[in-house]
């Protein structure tokens, strides 16, 4: 039985890893002047129901600011969007 949920749990670990794109999002970010970028992985609030990729970020604002959000982002039909916490 141990063995059945620990391998459950390492299937949704996989699967929510595989949920959210890192590259894209620091992409994005990069693009929109962030700095010090830090990907803390999937979120699970904050996006669409149309977005493929929901991956959470930390960074520096081109203000200064210290923020947090989410960028959600689609396989083929959106490009992606930067929201705030």
């Amino acid at each position: 039985m141990k063995i059945i949920i620990s391998l459950l749990l390492l299937l949704i670990v996989i699967f929510l890893d595989s949920c959210s794109d890192p590259s894209t999002s620091r992409r994005i970010l990069e693009e929109n002047g962030y700095t010090d970028i830090q990907i803390t992985g999937y979120k699970w609030v904050g996006c669409s129901n149309d977005d493929d990729y929901t991956t959470g970020f930390q960074a520096i604002s081109p203000a200064g600011a210290l923020i947090s959000g989410t960028v959600c982002s689609s396989m083929f039909w959106k490009n992606a969007t930067i929201r705030f916490n």
